[in-house]
């Protein structure tokens, strides 16, 4: 497959830079609906950073507030929620297509909040488990849902900010689950803190649903369902007038079109230039996980025990990440002004590579010592500043992007469903290759990126600059056959 860029029409990007060309008043209504909406990214974020600090209480005897967790107990507890993701992803899409954006995600902040609750008043393994398996089918519902939602209310020069707000608030949930942790920890002496540290998210759930109540619907999806009426009222209120016309007629046109097709489904894939699409939505799913970007944000502490660190300073490090995560996003969603998708996509990939080829340089030609662990902390963080600053934040904005309007809920599910899979099983191979290989595991993440990087090269297109029905008809006319 070879999915090239369109240079003429690819040119503009878009970002932050551009919310200017909307009238101020428009522009903070659909500000405002974005930050309501992103509270399902906030509850991604923090109910998979969370466990982190919550585990090491969990491990201890019932008696002391614990409870009681063993080894393989811990990492069942750990790896739930990534595996409920999955399927979250594919489930939280599809009905998302069915019975709109809105009401998915107010469905999902219910999950949310029965997850939070049920983890935080959970009184045994089983029960932890469970609940933490209904997290995860919320965290994969709104990694799924939410970008589509907001890349559909947004207009195409406001699309790249307000869809990265997204992995913004992604990562603030992750600071704020290592900082209340860090904090819990250190003002209680209580063994069952952890379940005030895993309860604290039914605050943001609560805000998520009482936020959608005043949320339109997808006029998009409206659209598609034959509801043109309400899709042109709500766009209305969303868009200046001189745009509206334009918008409202590429949107009639687009629906009419799909009236005359098949609904969305596995069947779709038959049509060549939907599989190309759905192939490199779930190749850039997979390949994002592949950088290793979770064995860092997972494992920090133990990697830089490993190096000759002491545990203090290593859990301090936790806490590094997750500040230089939030600093990496905001400099990503200011450069989506100023430079396309692909040119960031790929400049990350190289910096991400870079930096794991340093790592194990490192770990294999220096001794323990503390300029290792500085040195090895340095490159972490470097990894990260290009991970989340290009690579992270492209990725969601051009899934959001990509998938035709009548099977974007589907697509983009079983694209995420990659990005959680994936994601479960560098979780699951990272320990036992650290501990055999040592720090040359990141030499393995160094090739794959390097591969990933060529990849990219020949496949990945430039987005930017064009309406999402606009990006439709050039994909359908450019890969028909």
């Amino acid at each position: 497959m070879e999915v090239r860029a369109d240079t003429p029409q690819a040119s503009a990007p878009t970002g932050a830079a551009d919310v200017r060309s909307s009238s101020p008043g428009i522009a903070r209504r659909l500000r405002a609906m974005t930050v309501i909406a992103t509270l399902g990214g906030l509850l991604f974020g923090y109910d998979t950073g969370v466990i982190s600090g919550a585990l090491p209480f969990m491990t201890r005897p019932v008696t002391e507030g614990g409870l009681g967790l063993n080894p393989v107990t811990e990492g069942i507890v750990a790896s739930s929620l990534v595996l409920g993701a999955a399927f979250g992803a594919v489930f939280g899409g599809r009905l998302s297509d069915r019975y709109g954006r809105k009401r998915a995600i107010l469905g999902l902040a219910l999950l949310f909040f029965t997850g939070a609750l049920g983890t935080g008043l959970a009184p045994d393994t089983p029960t932890m488990v469970t609940f933490r398996f209904l997290l995860g089918l919320a965290v994969g519902g709104a990694s799924a849902t939410v970008p589509v939602f907001i890349a559909e209310l947004a207009p195409a020069e406001m699309r790249g900010r307000l869809v990265t707000q997204n992995e913004l608030m992604i990562v603030i949930g992750q600071l704020l689950a290592y900082s209340s942790n860090a904090v819990l920890a250190h003002t209680a002496e209580d063994g069952g803190i952890w379940r005030w540290m895993l309860a604290l998210s039914v605050i943001p759930a609560v805000l998520l649903w009482c936020g959608m109540l005043f949320v339109p619907e997808s006029p998009r999806w409206l659209a598609v369902h034959g509801r043109l009426d309400e899709a042109a009222r709500i766009l209305a209120r969303i868009r200046d007038r001189d745009a509206l016309d334009a918008e409202l007629a590429e949107i009639r046109g687009r629906a009419a079109a799909d009236d005359r097709e098949t609904g969305a489904g596995w069947r779709n894939l038959r049509t060549p230039w939907i599989r190309r699409l759905v192939t490199l939505g779930f190749a850039l799913a997979v390949l994002t996980q592949l950088t290793g970007v979770n064995s860092i944000m997972y494992f920090a502490p133990t990697i830089l025990l490993d190096t000759g660190l002491g545990t203090q300073a290593a859990l301090t490090a936790t806490i590094a990440n997750g500040v230089v995560a939030v600093l990496a996003v905001s400099t990503g969603m200011w450069l989506l002004g100023r430079v396309g998708r692909r040119p960031m996509l790929l400049a990350g990939q190289i910096g991400v590579t870079v930096s794991l080829v340093l790592i194990a340089v490192c770990f294999m030609a220096l001794p323990a010592s503390s300029l290792r662990s500085y040195l090895v902390l340095a490159f972490m963080l470097t990894f990260l500043l290009f991970m989340q600053g290009c690579v992270a934040t492209v990725f969601w904005l051009m899934l959001s992007e990509i998938f035709p309007m009548r099977l974007r809920g589907f697509a983009m599910g079983t694209a995420v469903f990659g990005t959680w899979i994936a994601n479960f099983t560098v979780t699951l191979v990272f320990p036992p290759l650290m501990h055999a290989i040592g720090g040359a595991v990141f030499l393995i993440f160094g090739a794959v990126n390097l591969a990933t990087f060529v990849y990219y090269v020949r496949t990945v297109p430039e987005t930017g600059g064009r309406s999402m029905e606009a990006l439709e008809a050039h994909f359908r006319r450019r890969f028909a056959a």
